[in-house]
């Protein structure tokens, strides 16, 4: 990929078949599994805040279940009709904004130029901004709780990491894998470690030191093995990023900076929700809003007719519909299990499990519950709800402390977001970058497996310090 060729969010062919392939198998696994595992359920009650929990006191009873084969064709369809739905759709809605308008600053030149800008004035430094880029990301993840809120920049980041001599899967490092360490960390992620930790009674944020310690363990992990594989693809850029030929452009300049000035204060509300728990249900319609608008009058400043800005945003709205389809069906494997009544019962089957395992290992096949059950529910809220009433009284058997649970729910809950292909911020964010799944996946499992190596680790440690 060179300067000269288009960012427009086009979904590669090559990208969208591999993960199309791969979801279908998941598909039809996920339909055998329902032939194989019989149907079970436990029983839920509402919390005083609304909230549907596991209830554990009323135990585990098998039930009528299964799909039919029609309802398991159909469920890429049926899936937004069904019960939740509505942040599926909210995903879909805000994915094409998202492509609408990055075709119309890439068609303005807007993108382009300032990449290019980029490129020239940190060419000289460009693992500095690396490093730096990483730790932005990861402080969203951390902090706030972003997520998919981050999807609109992962194009960006990928075109800026080309420009600056490295591939997208550097970009892609940079921006989504990173976002997904920071996400796991949970120092402060009211999505899972906030709502984990009220659900195990425990006070928000409470323990935070040790969180604070794998953020920092993860990001140097992160940043060492981005270091090293850039450092072995790089091109040369030009030494001293001043001789470059980079024009300046008042319009563009005009443009650029309303642009990075509605979209940072998108960002600053997002930052804001990690403290004012009422913005935080809002954050993913917050970030659609701001890039429309911050598209919107970017492109208007920058030349574009109102005209050519609407053809352009129907142009990207119709090239990123492949990733709508991706979504739907990574989304109709959750659904088919649901409909199966098959999900607790596999979750019974690993609880019951637990029972037979040494104490020490206990907090590390939690780790692994989770990880295994975030294939199929990539929602850490949703998870949260249905895990937490059930593991934090069987660790207590063992000694083990609520926020050690807490934290192995983090950990399995994070990573693999950036992992799995049944979440949707991955398919999309490989498909906007033209990766495809499997070149995905033998580039990130090395670091997924030292990763796991690293926080398996630091479970160990919290369990001998007694962290509490």
């Amino acid at each position: 990929m060179s300067k000269e060729k288009s960012t427009q969010l086009n979904i590669g062919v090559k990208s969208f078949i591999s993960a199309i392939i791969v979801i279908f198998i998941l598909m039809v696994a996920a339909y055998i599994l329902t032939l194989l595992v019989p149907s079970g359920e436990y029983p839920r009650i509402e919390d005083a805040a609304g909230n549907i929990l596991v209830d554990t006191d009323a135990g585990f009873s098998y039930t009528e279940g299964g799909i039919p084969f029609w309802k398991w064709l159909l469920s890429p369809i049926l899936v937004l009709g069904a019960a939740g739905s509505g942040t599926l759709i909210a995903v879909i809605v805000f994915l094409l904004v998202i492509g609408g308008i990055f075709t119309a600053l890439d068609r303005c030149g807007l993108i382009k130029y300032m990449l290019d800008r980029l490129a020239a004035r940190f060419g000289a430094v460009r693992y500095r901004l690396l490093a730096l880029t990483v730790l932005f990301f990861m402080a969203l993840g951390a902090l706030v709780g972003s997520f998919e809120e981050c999807v609109p920049l992962v194009p960006i980041v990928v075109a800026l990491a080309v420009n600056l001599g490295w591939d997208p899967l550097t970009g892609v490092g940079m921006s989504l894998l990173a976002v997904g360490c920071g996400f796991a960390s949970g120092v402060a992620n009211p999505f899972t470690v906030g709502v984990a930790q009220e659900l195990a009674g425990l006070s928000m944020f409470s323990g935070a030191w040790l969180r604070l310690l794998a953020f920092v363990l993860i990001y140097l992990l992160l940043v060492t093995c981005l270091t090293l594989y850039a450092k072995k693809i790089e091109r040369p850029v030009a030494k001293n990023p001043m001789e470059e030929a980079f024009t300046r452009n008042a319009r563009l300049d005009r443009g650029a900076v309303c642009f990075v000035a509605i979209l940072g204060f998108g960002i600053l509300l997002v930052l804001a929700s990690g403290f004012v728990s009422a913005l935080r249900d809002f954050t993913l319609i917050i970030v659609a809003v701001t890039f429309l608008l911050a598209g919107i009058v970017a492109t208007l400043i920058s030349g574009m007719g109102g005209k050519a800005l609407s053809k352009s945003a129907l142009s990207g709205v119709v090239s990123i519909l492949p990733a709508v389809f991706m979504i739907l069906m990574a989304s109709s494997i959750k659904y088919t299990l649901e409909e199966a009544k098959i999900l607790d019962t596999l979750l019974h089957g690993a609880v019951e499990a637990a029972d037979a395992l040494p104490s020490w290992t206990v907090v590390l096949f939690i780790y692994l519950i989770v990880l295994v059950m975030n294939f199929f529910i990539p929602s850490g809220s949703a998870k949260a709800f249905m895990l937490i009433p059930l593991i934090v009284p069987m660790a207590r058997v063992f000694d083990i402390s609520a926020q050690l649970c807490v934290l192995a729910f983090a950990f399995g809950d994070g990573f693999s977001n950036v992992f799995y292909p049944t979440n949707p911020a991955l398919l999309i964010s490989l498909g906007l970058a033209d990766v495809s799944y499997g070149k995905w996946f033998k580039w990130s499992w090395k670091f997924q497996l030292l990763n796991i190596l690293l926080t398996s680790s630091i479970l160990l440690f919290g369990l001998a310090v007694g962290y509490r």
